[in-house]
């Protein structure tokens, strides 16, 4: 029987990494000295570059930021619209790299992405994340406030997502805000039963999209370890301009060492 050209063997190879690269930014970064990886999965409008945290953050650590189509390296790419789509790309790709220990932290959209990936990763029968940090978003299953991912184009742009947003700007922003915006607001919660992993619960005590009760109401997802914590006088998205206390919450419940 002929054997495989190992050139084919290894571009099939580069392929595979590459694709892994394009959605996990950071992927290898500190491979002599990662001992355990946090996975982060930025809010809607927002890539892999929207946070810090690799910079507050020990070389044991190593920190892939997910990067979906439609945004900064991914720009050509039509942003997806559904969460199933999301999750169905995300789950096989970071199922390839639980060699490590490690942890997803989300924040808005990115609560959600990360939360139906472990469900789908338990699925899959593969190493769970010993710890899910989800900010800025309330639980599964309650419904949304006011929805926006339908309103005319003059009637999003004047929403809080683009105060503060050079006009130019926001006519490249507004269709993945909208797309991302579908993501989520279409997205419909399925019963499972409860994950094993912990739970850690962010948000900034000043966030007006999300209450007390929402947040706590994720504990109802979890047969382990629950926590909920507000960062004093933060808004929304608390997580820009934070990257060092948050940096220092997560180390406090998911050691960087092993």
């Amino acid at each position: 029987m002929d054997r495989p050209d190992p050139a084919l063997r290894a571009s099939a190879t580069m392929t595979a990494a590459d694709h892994a690269a394009t959605w996990l930014r950071g992927l290898g970064s500190r491979e002599p000295t990662a001992q355990h990886r946090l996975f982060v999965f930025p809010h809607a409008g927002a890539g892999a570059s929207a946070y810090q945290l690799a910079a507050h953050l020990p070389d044991t650590l190593e920190v892939c930021t997910v990067q979906l189509p439609g945004r900064e390296t991914r720009l050509a790419e039509p942003a997806l619209t559904s969460l199933d789509k999301a999750v169905a790309a995300l789950a096989p790709l970071i199922a390839n790299h639980t060699d490590l220990p490690y942890a997803f932290f989300g924040h808005s959209m990115g609560s959600l992405i990360a939360f139906e990936t472990t469900r789908r990763l338990r699925a899959l029968g593969t190493r769970l994340p010993e710890r899910l940090f989800l900010s800025g978003m309330r639980a599964p299953g309650l419904p949304d406030r006011d929805p926006r991912h339908t309103l005319p184009d003059d009637k999003l742009l004047a929403t809080a997502a683009f105060d503060g947003v050079d006009p130019e700007l926001q006519e490249l922003l507004l269709p993945l805000l909208r797309a991302d915006l579908t993501l989520c607001e279409t997205y419909t919660h399925r019963a499972e039963a409860p994950l094993p992993c912990p739970l850690t619960v962010l948000a900034g005590s000043d966030d007006d999209s999300v209450d007390e009760a929402e947040l706590a109401d994720w504990r109802k997802h979890t047969s382990a370890d629950f926590a909920l914590h507000l960062f004093p006088g933060a808004p929304h998205l608390y997580v820009r301009g934070s990257e060092r206390q948050l940096a220092e919450t997560i180390t406090r419940t998911f050691p960087a060492r092993s």
